[in-house]
């Protein structure tokens, strides 16, 4: 899948990680970096998290 393809090229294999620890936590801000900031072509260069909610339903007032 494309998301494991990036997570591998774009973090992991770029980094020496001397703990588990470090690896876990490197790899957890990647994820964020993901999915919050990162634009991608098949999105319209949206993040993940906008498309995600631009398509939630708005709430209407009482």
């Amino acid at each position: 899948e494309r998301l494991w393809r990036s997570v591998k090229y774009e973090e992991i294999y770029l980094r020496a990680y001397d703990t588990v620890s470090m690896a876990r936590a490197s790899i957890g801000r990647y994820l964020a970096f993901y999915n919050e900031r990162r634009p991608h072509s098949s999105l319209d260069r949206r993040t993940p998290d906008q498309a995600y909610f631009d398509r939630l339903p708005h709430p209407v007032a009482a």
